[in-house]
C-alpha cells in the first residue's frame, strides 16, 4: 500500500486521480466545509465501489491550525495544491496576497511528514510570469533545503483527454536525488471537445443534469469583435460561448452567474452549425446587433462544469449553487492527477492497481 497526505484538498479532483492510480489517502484537508462535504461524500462513495473503507481523517480548517497533523515518515506522497489567487491571472496578482504564503507552508508540511515524494500543482503563472520568478526560485530553494531534488513543468490538460486547455504548473520533488523523473507523455492523439462530453450526460433539466445557471444571456450593444467568434465580446459579462467542437477554454472559479460559459443545445444536439459563428459572420458583414438571444443559447450547468473538468459524471456536490461552481473551478481535473500520478508510480517503480474506471463513475 503506498499512501499519500493530501493538503488544500478541495473538492479531490487531484485525490481521485491519485486513487485511480493506486494510492491510498491516509489524511485530507481544506479549509472550505462544502468542498470537504463533497469530499467526503465522494470518498465514501469509492469506498463502497471499492469495498474497501479508504477511513482516512478528512479535517475542515486552516492547516496551520490543524491539530495531531499526519507524522514523519506517514506516508509516501504528499500532494496539494495550495490556494493560488495571489499568483493567478484571473485575479490581481498581487504578490502581497497572504495566500500566496499558502506555498511554503505546503513545503513546511512536507518537511514535517518526508515523503518520497510532493507534488505541488498551482497556476501557470507561479511558473512562467516573469513576477514570480523570484517566488517560484524561492519555493524550489526551500524544497532543496528540505532534501527534495525538484522538477518543474506546465501540463495542458487537453493532452490527457480533458475537454479544457487547462494549463497548470506542477512542481515534483523527489527525496531520492538518483530518480530521474519524466512528466507523463500526451494520452490522447485527438482533443476531446467540449460536445464530446457534454453528449454522455444526461439531456439538460434531467436527473444528472439538473443543477442549471439560470444568468440571463444578452447581446453587447457594442460588441467587441476578434477574428474567432468566440473570443472579443459578443454578449455581456465574462461567460463567453465555447466552440463545441475543441476542448473549452480553462472554466474559471467564479462560474454560477454571467460569468458562466455558454453552449449551443442545439450544436449539443443534432450537431448544427454554430448559432455564434453565423452571427460573429453577419456582424463582420455590417449587420445588426440582435436584440434577443435564441433560446438555443444557454450556459453550462453544475454537473456539465464537472464533466468538463472529468469528475465522475454522478460526482455529488455540495454547497449553494455557487459554491458548487467554484469547487469546480478550482480544481485539478482528475484524469489529468490520474496521467501525473501514473507517472511518479513508474518512476519510484511501484506496481499498484489501478482503477481508472473510478473516474468516470462512483456509483453513488
Amino acid at each position: 500500500m503506498k499512501r499519500f497526505v493530501s493538503l488544500y484538498s478541495g473538492a479531490g479532483g487531484l485525490d481521485l486521480g491519485f486513487i485511480a492510480a493506486g494510492f491510498i489517502p491516509v489524511f485530507a484537508n481544506d479549509i472550505n466545509a462544502d468542498a470537504m462535504k463533497t469530499y467526503a461524500s465522494a470518498m465514501n462513495a469509492i469506498s463502497k465501489k471499492l469495498n474497501e473503507p479508504l477511513n482516512h481523517r478528512i479535517v475542515t480548517g486552516d492547516i496551520r491550525k490543524v491539530e495531531a497533523l499526519p507524522d514523519r515518515n506517514s506516508a509516501e506522497l504528499v500532494i496539494g495544491g495550495p490556494p493560488c489567487q495571489g499568483f493567478s491571472v484571473a485575479g490581481k496578482m498581487n504578490p502581497n496576497d497572504p495566500r500566496s504564503r499558502h506555498v511554503f507552508d505546503f513545503l513546511g508540511m512536507v518537511e514535517r511528514i518526508q515523503p518520497q515524494v510532493f507534488v505541488m500543482e498551482n497556476v501557470k503563472a507561479l511558473a512562467k510570469n516573469k513576477r514570480w520568478s523570484g517566488t517560484i526560485a524561492d519555493i524550489q530553494n526551500k524544497a532543496k533545503e528540505i532534501g527534495y531534488k525538484t522538477y518543474l513543468e506546465v501540463l495542458n490538460s487537453a493532452n490527457y483527454g480533458v475537454p479544457q486547455t487547462r494549463e497548470r504548473m506542477f512542481l515534483i520533488g523527489f527525496k531520492d536525488h538518483n530518480i530521474e523523473y519524466s512528466y507523463p507523455k500526451p494520452t490522447v492523439q485527438n482533443w476531446v471537445g467540449v460536445v464530446d462530453a457534454l453528449s454522455e450526460l444526461p439531456s439538460i433539466g434531467k436527473p444528472g443534469n439538473n443543477q442549471i445557471c439560470k444568468a440571463k444571456i444578452t447581446t453587447a450593444k457594442n460588441p467587441i469583435l476578434r477574428p474567432s467568434p468566440f473570443a472579443g465580446m459578443l454578449f455581456n459579462g465574462q461567460g463567453r460561448p465555447m466552440d463545441m467542437n475543441k476542448p473549452a477554454p480553462t472554466l474559471p472559479a467564479s462560474m454560477g452567474g454571467n460569468r458562466t460559459p455558454i453552449v449551443d443545445q442545439e450544436t449539443l444536439e443534432t450537431g448544427a452549425p454554430q448559432w455564434v459563428e453565423e452571427y460573429h459572420a453577419q456582424l463582420q458583414n455590417g449587420g445588426n446587433v440582435v436584440d434577443e438571444v435564441p433560446a438555443r443559447l444557454r450556459r453550462i450547468s453544475v454537473q456539465e462544469a464537472a464533466a468538463i473538468q472529468t469528475f465522475p459524471k454522478d460526482m455529488p456536490w455540495y454547497g449553494s449553487q455557487c459554491s458548487r461552481y467554484r469547487q469546480i473551478g478550482n480544481a485539478v481535473p482528475p484524469k489529468m492527477a490520474y496521467a501525473v500520478a501514473r507517472s511518479i508510480s513508474e518512476a519510484l517503480g511501484f506496481e499498484l492497481e489501478v482503477n481508472p474506471s473510478l473516474l468516470d463513475n462512483l456509483n453513488y
